[in-house]
This record gives C-alpha cells, structure tokens and sequence, in this order.
C-alpha cells in the first residue's frame, strides 16, 4: 500500500498499479464470489467481476423482481443464479450485498453457511456497527472485510464500461486467515475501484449516513428546492428557475469542480459570479453547520441507524416509499426537470 498526503494528513491508499487486474486475479483464482442481493450494489459488483474473469455467483430470492432482473442480465439459474441458502453453501466469500434491513432478515441463513477459511464482504459498514441493533456478529474464523464504492453500483458499472472507475474506502474487521488484507485489495480492484483508501467499519457508516443525508442527496435536494421556490416566488418561470437551480449545476458547473477541483471553476465562470460566490460562500457554511453538527451526532448516537431499521422492517414501507418519491416526483421542481432534460441536445 502506498502512503499518499492528503491535506497534510498522510493515508494508505492502493492503486491499479500497485495491486494490477492481473494479480487480483490470481488472488482470487481458487474462491467463489458469492454476491447476495441483486439491488442497488449487486448487480454493479457482481457484473464487473464477471466480466474480470472472477468466479461469480449470484444469490437472491427467486421470484423477485431482482431475480427477474438477474436472468435479464445474463445469470443462469441452476448455474450462476442461486437462491441465497444455496448461494452462501457455495461461496467462499460471501458479498453481503441486500439492503441493511435485509441483512437483519437474512443473517441467519448466511451466517450458519460462514465456515472457517471464508470471508464475509460488506460494502456498508452499518450492520457490523450497529450489531446490538442488527445482531451480525460473525463467527469465529471467517474474515470481515469491506469495500465501499463512493457511488451507486449504477456508476461503478457505468464507469467501468467506460474504463474508469469510482474510488472505494476498504477495511479489515476481522483477519482471521491472514489473507483478508490481500483479499480485499483484489476484490477491491476487481469490482472496478478507481483507487482504495483505507477506513474502518465505524469510520465508513458514519461517514457514509452523513453524506448520504447531507450534501449528496438529503442537503442538495432541500437546496434545490429552497432556491426554486425562493426564484419562483419572485415571479420567475418554472424554465428559468429549474436552469438557474439544477441544470446548470449539473451539466455545466460540477462537471467543472469534478475535472480540476472548486478553485478551477470559479476562474472559468465571470467575474461577478466569483465575487458572489467567494463572499456568501461563508454565509451558507455558517447556516449550515449546526445542521451537521445535529446530523453526525444522530449518525454516532445510532438513532439514525434505529430509525432506518424501524422503518425498513415496515411491511408496508415500500408502498410508504413510493407515495414520498411521488410526492417528490411531481412536484413543479422535478415535473419542470423532467421537460428540460426532454429539451436537452
């Protein structure tokens, strides 16, 4: 592992160069990947390692519409497409894939299928974390290890078909073959990371709960929609206030900061939109700060993760859900959205 400074503080990172496709294959050429759950990360990872010549498996509940959209994707039942009892019986790591309050559910099944020499693989460090509130305890023998992309498994795929690839944190709970460091870093590689970085369980949850309701989805969707009603109130079109509010940030000014960082786009945009931003840049980090504050202390106190559980074991929490999103849907904010990005080139 490489030593890389990052803000003067000195981390342990592992790169393609370092760790190459070529040795993560031969680390992995004896094991079977068994990736549970065929949702929101499954079926990136479990593509990606197929297609870099890694032995993979897929476990899910027949007769889901995850089961349905495997088979679509190319996995064979009987061959690679397995039911999760199944699955575990034949992997010797075990990609814990399913949502967290489906791993609560389906624990039991896995865990009496982790035998000595295995490794259980998370990519959130939530159920580990919080394991007086989920009760995953694994047993003794098994390596725990982690890898978290810092994206959806949408991006981590869409990206490696375009041979890049998204940055993951890695961890090791548990070594309990002396092979879980080397392990990671391949399944790391070969699941399609740009580059790793290391945290731990605690780190990745807390980190990743903030973010997740702050500035990558909870935060920015609030800004949104406080700026929109804010232009809209003040007698600007739907049109215009959309442009002003979203698409120019998504399509013209991110892609900017993603290419050479914050600074870079400020000397790209004018003068006067430099000056406004330098100066009530400080106002809006001062407004929001008791907010993070208030988030990381919900995040660390573990309400966060007890409110997550209690509503994801809701039956009815997915009809709940969609009746959210379609609040949020056709709202005028996101209706406008929809016909600007029907309007784009």
């Amino acid at each position: 592992m490489a030593i890389i400074e990052f803000g003067g503080v000195k981390e342990r990172v592992v790169t393609r160069d370092e760790f190459p496709l070529d040795k993560a294959r031969e680390v992995l050429k004896n094991e079977t990947v068994a990736v549970l759950g065929y949702g929101i990360q499954g079926p990136g990872q479990a593509l990606n390692l197929k297609d870099n010549g890694i032995r993979v498996i897929v476990g899910q509940r027949k007769g889901s519409k995850s089961w349905d959209k495997a088979l679509n994707d190319g996995w064979v039942e009987g061959e690679t497409l397995f039911e999760i009892e199944d699955a575990c019986k034949k992997g010797t790591i075990i990609q814990f894939l399913l949502s967290d309050a489906g791993q609560i559910q389906a624990w039991p099944t896995v865990k009496k299928h982790l035998t000595p020499g295995k490794a259980l693989y998370f990519s959130h460090g939530f159920g580990i974390t919080f394991k007086e509130k989920t009760h995953i305890e694994p047993p003794e023998g098994v390596d725990v290890v982690l890898i978290a992309p810092k994206g959806s498994g949408t991006s981590l795929r869409r990206l490696f078909l375009a041979g890049k690839g998204l940055n993951s944190s890695f961890a090791v709970e548990k070594d309990a073959t002396g092979k879980a460091y080397e392990r990671v870093m391949a399944l790391g590689i070969a699941v399609g990371s740009g580059y790793l970085f290391e945290t731990d369980f605690k780190r990745e949850v807390y980190s990743d709960l903030t973010g997740e309701r702050g500035v990558l989805m909870g935060a920015i969707a609030g800004v949104f929609e406080a700026q929109y009603n804010c232009l809209r109130k003040n007698g600007h079109s739907p049109s215009e206030a959309f442009n002003e509010t979203v698409e120019e940030l998504t399509q013209s000014l991110m892609p900017l900061v993603a290419e050479n960082g914050m600074d870079w786009m400020y000397a790209n945009c004018s003068t006067t939109a430099q000056r406004g931003a330098l100066d009530w840049r400080h106002k809006f980090r001062e407004a929001v700060a008791p907010v993070f504050d208030d988030l990381y202390e919900s995040v660390a106190s573990g309400k966060e993760a007890e409110i997550a559980i209690k509503k994801g074991q809701d039956p009815d929490y997915r009809a709940k859900l969609d009746e959210e999103l379609k609040e949020l849907r056709e709202s005028e904010l996101w209706q406008t959205g929809a016909q600007v990005r029907k309007l784009r080139p």
